[in-house]
């Protein structure tokens, strides 16, 4: 495969078969991990019988623990053909998640294993992501990497808006852990898809010690901090993601204590707005031939940190959830127009042999974030009250936009993309 357009593939909105194979693998595994939302907590609990503390340490414990783990894996993915990695990160899910259910049955099943599993799942999905960022950019020239990203945004807020319905009905119907089931042979016919993609894939760039150093671990921060750029970005990225991620629990104990709400009114309330997320990843594309990359950027990442400060004013009955509905889409629309056109940015500014040291490095921090403010924001609803800590994620939100690139920077060097001690062939175009 070339780093151009493949061959035999008219111009236009039509990105290829080896793109398409690439995108039906992003919806089946998507579509897997939204049928299985929940099934690990519903476990411990119901299965387990395990308290708060331990869900509490099942979903942060595990996502960080991952984090750390991903850390030496963005080298070891960078020096390697990407398509192989993509499909043991897609059979290593597979396979720890399909310990579960041969635990269950035998009866064996602790919940040592479900957190040893969440570790696994996690650290091969930063790696993941990490390397079929590098592997988009050898499938596509760098002019369709929007289209791309929007279509990929698009499919992830469509699993998101199907998937947690099908999976409660799924679960009341045979189990949680018959989702963790079906989310493991999603994983399965990813890889499948990605295998089928075909091709030859242009040799990655190797150090010239003829294996990763130490010093590798730290280069995609390295290279993030440096660059005018998506030093920025990462620190918007971080705060923003970890705030709203932080307020999630809170609004849950909110909704579903003190104001009385369904169990069903609270997932009504968060699967309703993602269809704004898939309206918002359709106008990208076309808001950026209008107005330019870095200005849809920048206002789609202001807009969006406006909104979660209005979840302070939630109130019980139909108008509680009409304004959690109506701030849910507003946020989900601004964040469905500004994800493709970071990831494209990301993408264009990052030369082709530091692509997954990069991504992952942006994966690990902003993962680290999220659980480092979810766990301080349940202090702070533990001592302030729920209400009180929504507020102050929401004024601090209002400050996220003053770390998006206030100017376009300059274009990157193309020079430091080879300044590295990296060799070898190259990974695709810039």
């Amino acid at each position: 495969m070339g780093s151009g357009r493949w061959r035999g593939h008219p111009r236009g909105h039509r990105l290829g078969r080896p793109f398409g194979r690439l995108w039906a693998a992003y919806g089946t595994s998507a579509l897997g991990t939204w049928l299985a939302f929940g099934a690990f907590p519903l476990i411990a609990v119901r299965v387990l019988h395990a308290g708060p503390a331990e869900v509490a340490a099942l979903s942060s414990a595990g996502a960080a623990a991952g984090a750390v783990a991903a850390v030496p894996l963005g080298p070891w993915a960078e020096s390697r053909r990407k398509r192989p990695v993509l499909v043991a990160m897609d059979l290593l899910r597979c396979a720890a998640l399909l310990t579960i259910p041969a635990a269950f049955a035998l009866g064996a099943l602790t919940f040592l294993q479900l957190l040893l599993v969440s570790v696994v799942v996690a650290t091969a999905d930063i790696t993941f992501r990490a390397a079929s960022g590098a592997y988009l950019k050898t499938l596509l020239p760098a002019g369709d990497l929007l289209a791309a990203n929007a279509r990929l945004e698009s499919t992830a807020w469509t699993t998101t808006i199907a998937g947690p319905p099908l999976g409660g009905a799924l679960t009341g119907l045979l189990g949680p852990v018959a989702t963790v089931v079906a989310d493991a042979a999603s994983y399965l016919l990813s890889a499948l898809a990605i295998r089928a993609t075909g091709g030859h894939e242009p040799p990655p760039r190797r150090p010239e010690t003829g294996r990763p150093r130490a010093r590798d671990l730290l280069e995609g921060w390295r290279f993030v901090l440096a660059d005018a750029g998506l030093r920025p970005l990462l620190f918007n990225a971080a705060l923003f993601n970890g705030l709203v991620m932080a307020t999630s629990p809170l609004l849950a104990v909110l909704m579903l204590g003190p104001l009385g709400f369904e169990p069903w009114q609270y997932g009504l309330a968060f699967a309703a707005p993602s269809i704004g997320g898939l309206l918002g990843s359709r106008l990208a594309r076309p808001l950026v031939t209008r107005y330019g990359q870095h200005r849809v950027l920048t206002v789609s990442g202001t807009l969006r940190a406006l909104w979660s400060v209005g979840l302070a004013f939630v109130g019980p009955g139909t108008g509680g959830l009409l304004l959690v509905t109506g701030v849910e889409f507003g946020l989900i629309l601004c964040c469905g127009v500004f994800n493709p056109v970071c990831a494209t940015y990301r993408l264009e500014r990052t030369p082709s042999g530091r692509v997954t040291r990069t991504l992952s490095a942006w994966a690990v921090t902003t993962k680290a974030a999220t659980a480092l403010l979810t766990a301080l924001w349940g202090v702070l609803g533990t001592f302030l009250g729920a209400r009180p800590a929504l507020a102050l994620a929401g004024v601090l939100l209002l400050a996220t936009p003053l770390l998006l690139p206030r100017r376009p920077p300059p274009a990157p060097d193309p020079a430091r993309g080879r300044a590295h001690g990296f060799k070898g062939g190259t990974a695709g175009r810039t």
